[in-house]
């Protein structure tokens, strides 16, 4: 084993230009192929982070316009959701349904302190929204089921609100503010990337609007569904209930429109492992031309030690022997080569990583311990059939005619 190394060390620095040409297209080739296989890995942590099969087995459903006539009704009659509709989707859709909350949205609600004052949505939600949207509470609480149960008047505020209102989100909690003629308590305070609203029990929204039954949005937790056949037979499910309920036609998709989170979600992650599978071919085809290259440089260099082999078989040297050495060599220039390309795609995905901290859809583009395996897998395998049939045209080497090849 060691004059095997010793031999291949030999080998590789008799043509060292030539050796080092030929492997920098190999650590090119696993270059990008290391860049691009972290910036894939940053767009499935960025999809990950923001949805997971919990959060996403749901469905979201707002009222829209019937575009079937329908037992005696016109096309372009308006379908409001209703609180009762809670009950109708969960008691006819067992199967699937797990739970139903809904939202009723209170636009431009004017929100005041002796300070400042802020216009914009108050949204009656249940406690379930926290998870599901995925706010961080930075002070206080968020809303909880007996702030629905009293009718609490309370309000959680979004950090920037916070400021205005009160100078510093800190002193936000336990403080007071005035909309639609009462006075509130903030119990809470959080913060999001893009979300704004304030927040109030979704019973106290109902009382505030006169108790007309109405809602703005309803949320369907599903469950049992584990292929997107079985997401679209829940959100039928669904669409069925809300038809009986106000009449339209169940085939009609514009009476109720209905948001499939789960299979959105699916799609999501089947989309992912095809860019996975992509960025694997793109960058086996870039590295493609390198091992072409070494193939070529193996099989000048069998044709250039063609006496020597002839030597080597002369005093009784095995095929076997000359193969391996071959294929060892090949292997080597690949595998040496490769791993500086390991080297600096890994630390181009670091640096891709400090540079995309603050951006949404690529979240830690850089490479684990099992890429890295699959990489060296490829480099060996790679090596290997490199070298391969340099190496069996240097087996048909007979020993008579090397001897006498100048």
């Amino acid at each position: 084993m060691i004059d095997l190394l010793h031999e291949i060390a030999q080998t590789l620095s008799h043509n060292k230009l030539r050796t080092v040409l030929t492997g920098m297209a190999v650590a090119w080739g696993i270059f990008m192929l290391i860049v691009l296989l972290g910036a894939s890995r940053g767009v499935y942590n960025g999809f990950t982070s923001r949805a997971d099969l919990e959060t996403s087995s749901s469905l979201s459903v707002w009222g829209g316009y019937t575009t079937k006539p329908y037992s005696g009704y016109r096309e372009g009659r308006p379908v409001q959701l209703k609180d009762s509709d809670k009950a109708v989707i969960k008691n006819s859709g067992k199967q699937y349904v797990r739970n139903v909350v809904a939202t009723r949205v209170l636009d431009s609600a004017r929100v005041s302190t002796e300070r400042d004052y802020i216009s914009n949505g108050l949204y009656g939600h249940f406690p379930q929204e926290q998870k599901r949207a995925k706010l961080d509470m930075i002070y206080g609480r968020f809303l909880n089921d007996r702030d629905l149960e009293e009718r609490r008047k309370v309000m959680v505020l979004e950090s920037k609100n916070a400021r205005l209102l009160f100078g510093d989100e800190s002193k936000a909690v336990g403080g007071r503010v005035d909309a639609f003629g009462l006075s509130w308590l903030v119990v809470g305070v959080y913060f999001h990337e893009w979300e704004s609203g304030t927040y109030i029990p979704f019973t106290t929204a109902m009382v505030v609007t006169g108790n007309d039954g109405n809602v703005s949005e309803l949320f369907v937790n599903i469950k049992n569904v584990h292929t997107e056949a079985d997401g679209t037979a829940a959100e039928q499910s669904v669409r069925k209930a809300l038809a009986g309920s106000h009449e339209f036609a169940v085939e009609d998709n514009g009476a109720v429109h209905i948001w499939n989170r789960f299979n959105s979600y699916l799609r999501n992650i089947q989309a992912n492992d095809i860019l996975s599978t992509a960025v694997w071919i793109i960058g086996l085809l870039t590295m493609l031309s390198g091992i072409v290259g070494v193939s070529n440089i193996m099989f000048v260099s069998v044709r250039e030690r063609t006496h020597e082999i002839g030597i080597r078989r002369a005093i009784g040297a095995k095929p076997r022997s000359i193969l391996l050495q071959i294929v060892a060599e090949s292997v080597a220039i690949t595998t040496i080569f490769g791993y500086v390309g390991v080297v600096f795609g890994t630390a181009v995905t670091v640096v891709m990583s400090k540079l995309t901290e603050n951006v949404d859809f690529l979240e830690n583009p850089t490479v684990d311990l099992s890429t890295a395996l699959n990489v060296t897998v490829v480099l060996v395998v790679a090596g290997a059939l490199a070298g391969l049939f340099p190496a069996i045209k240097a087996t048909w080497v007979r020993p008579v005619e090397a001897l006498r090849y100048e």
